[in-house]
């Protein structure tokens, strides 16, 4: 019953190859796990497109900006048809907010080196 009841509450939106999901500089209100297809991440350095990588089937996206209410730090976009279930901002804190306090700081240092990385990788893969 409980499952059947969480089932409600899981979103999922189809998006075809090329579709953007979301833009550089958005603001995170949700991540996105991929229940099917494939997802391209990449951002704009000095006016060039840089792919930073792939997620596929299983993979999750866009996480970061929940855990740090920063805006997106790169761009989405399906490469063929993909099934995404979404995970909002809301319920992500209402798990987040059971763990502990050394482990949410923990992932707060893990996301900002993260990003920290992925400028790097951006400019040198330009």
């Amino acid at each position: 019953m409980a499952g059947h009841a969480a089932k409600r509450f899981i979103e999922r939106k189809v998006f075809y190859a090329g579709d953007r999901i979301f833009k550089e500089g958005d603001p995170g209100d949700r991540a996105y796990i991929i229940e099917r297809g494939m997802v391209e991440i990449y951002k704009m350095v000095d006016g060039r497109e840089v792919v930073l990588g792939t997620v596929n089937k299983g993979g999750i996206f866009g996480e970061m900006a929940l855990i740090d209410n920063a805006p997106r730090m790169a761009a989405a976009r399906s490469v063929q048809q993909t099934t995404l279930v979404i995970v909002t901002r809301d319920t992500f804190e209402s798990k987040l907010s059971k763990a502990d306090p050394f482990m949410r700081g923990l992932i707060n240092i893990f996301v900002k080196n993260i990003r920290r990385m992925g400028q790097e990788l951006a400019k040198y893969k330009s």
